[in-house]
């Protein structure tokens, strides 16, 4: 495991001289590319130094505990050691995380489609406040969120809704949102205040790159129609929505969203090369975990992974078995602690998982 940290150690000391080259800072191009591989490897690099600091903290507290005479400063020694020894154990199992392989997919843009489930109306509306508590989730990372297409319903929800959110390590974050949510509660259609469950669907792709994935002009049907808002508002009167069909596959995409009919259809085209890619890489994956568990990140879109319960207060994730009383707090976008055990948890199974390929 050391062997190949050196390297990456060895390697960042080298870049970060390269910086100060006059070359390097004249050239914008090159400046970029070699700060996103020095961002690439200085987490672990920096985690090794601060492990070879703790082994060396280790070797003097054992060294001054045999030598000195004094009591004191023995005491202080045996102290310092004991850190030590908390700090190498600590920071080794970090090491071991931080060199699992990475998902490819992690630093890019993301896509997610809400669709309304069972539950009709409420379904809708429920559709609505996931889209709002991601879009206010992705404010507060600082990433930016643009529609690509809205089906609106009478009462404010969505039928469904796709949008994109762009930002550093955005499907990092938002990859195991991927899947059935569940919420209780009494519907704003229910006079007789009962509570009822409905379900909504997230689907959540990465941004496919052109250079991924080419697809045949022949092989996609492209229809236009007029573009049509809830209870008739903001109607285009020019046929401006596009709607594409990959013959192959049977996958369709609609977006209205912009007047353009241009915009459109490149939303639209971007929304099917990340489907296309997603379900080409979900085959892959598929493959190599066939005889193992499913882990937590593989977005399965028909499991149920999370209950969000009003009379309770609850928010509930299955699939970790994490239940928190924070359910207004989350739906106003603060995610971050659902989100970082469903990481934690996802990297606990793939340490099990290397290990036991080592065992």
């Amino acid at each position: 495991m050391f062997e190949k940290i050196e390297i990456f150690d060895k390697r960042y000391s080298e870049l970060t001289q390269r910086l100060y080259e006059p070359s390097v800072a004249s050239n914008p191009e090159e400046y970029q590319k070699i700060m996103k591989e020095i961002k690439s490897i200085e987490e672990i690099v920096l985690k090794y130094r601060e492990y070879k600091k703790a082994l060396q903290t280790e070797s003097e507290s054992l060294e001054m505990i045999e030598e000195s005479t004094d009591s004191e400063l023995k005491e202080l020694a045996q102290a310092e050691l004991d850190e030590a020894k908390q700090s190498i154990e600590r920071l080794s199992e970090e090491l071991k995380i931080l060199l699992l392989p990475k998902d490819p997919n992690d630093e890019r843009n993301v896509i997610i489609e809400i669709r309304g489930g069972a539950g009709g109306e409420e379904s809708a509306l429920f559709s609505a406040v996931l889209f709002r508590m991601y879009t206010m989730y992705a404010e507060r990372r600082g990433y930016r969120t643009e529609i690509i297409n809205a089906n609106e319903t009478e009462l404010g929800g969505y039928k469904e809704i796709s949008f994109m959110i762009e930002g550093e390590g955005a499907y990092s974050r938002f990859k195991y949102e991927s899947g059935v949510h569940r919420v209780q509660r009494v519907p704003e259609t229910e006079s007789q205040g009962r509570v009822h469950t409905s379900t909504t669907t997230v689907a959540v792709h990465p941004e496919a790159e052109d250079v991924e994935l080419e697809i045949d002009p022949n092989d996609l049907k492209i229809d236009t129609f007029r573009s049509s808002g809830a209870g008739g508002q903001h109607i285009n009167k020019t046929s401006s929505a596009i709607r594409i069909t990959h013959i192959p596959t049977g996958t369709v995409v609609e977006c209205q969203d912009e007047r353009s009919q241009y915009k459109n259809k490149d939303k639209a085209l971007k929304v099917l090369k990340s489907r296309l890619l997603k379900e080409k890489q979900d085959k892959q994956a598929s493959k190599i975990a066939a005889d193992r568990k499913s882990q937590v990140g593989t977005g399965d879109r028909s499991e149920r992974i999370r209950t969000y319960n009003y009379p309770q207060g609850r928010i509930t994730d299955h699939r970790i078995g994490l239940t928190l009383y924070k359910l207004e707090d989350v739906l106003n976008g603060n995610l971050d602690e659902v989100i970082d055990a469903l990481v934690t948890a996802d990297r606990a199974e793939k340490l099990k998982e290397s290990m036991e390929n080592q065992a």
